[in-house]
């Protein structure tokens, strides 16, 4: 296979997300961080997040539940495999807690906030364990509600 015809298997699997925030980047990994902050944001509206418990470290888990405008729950949960505070957050749903495989893993997430001029240039990739899975996301609207989080985080982080 020549370079040109060439696919990259991340890619194929991978969205992608990148904002800039109006906000510094301490800002906007703590409303990523802290539970309470978490809940006002994480959800695309009228979607809510009920209840949230993160263990911010490498292997610690993040567990929160979402709440349908109709009243059904989804939980999620993972665990963080990278943590470099105001810089990076990797976490993944292929474990439940303390390394505990779960049923079906879907995805690992991998957040970056960079400084550009007291703002912070977010982005977020989420990496699926196949191309069936990023498919499956993307239908269920990955860009319009990751999008509509990163508006709902950008409001509440120039709050703080």
């Amino acid at each position: 296979m020549t370079a040109a015809t060439e696919i990259d298997p991340v890619t194929e699997r991978e969205l992608v997300l990148i904002r800039l925030i109006d906000a510094p980047r301490e800002k906007v990994f703590r409303a990523f961080t802290d539970p309470e902050l978490l809940k006002q944001w994480f959800a695309p509206l009228p979607w809510t997040i009920t209840e949230a418990a993160l263990d911010v470290r490498p292997g610690g888990t993040n567990r929160f539940i979402m709440r349908s405008p109709e009243g059904e729950l989804y939980p999620n949960q993972g665990v963080y495999l990278e943590v470099v505070p105001n810089e990076k957050l990797v976490m993944t749903d292929a474990y439940t807690e303390a390394w505990k495989p779960s049923e079906k893993p879907f995805m690992t997430a991998i957040l970056t906030f960079e400084e550009e001029g007291g703002k912070t240039r977010y982005t977020a990739r989420a990496r699926h364990w196949s191309v069936a899975d990023r498919e499956a996301h993307e239908k269920m609207g990955f860009h319009e509600g990751w999008g509509q989080c990163a508006d709902q985080l950008a409001a509440l982080v120039a709050k703080l």
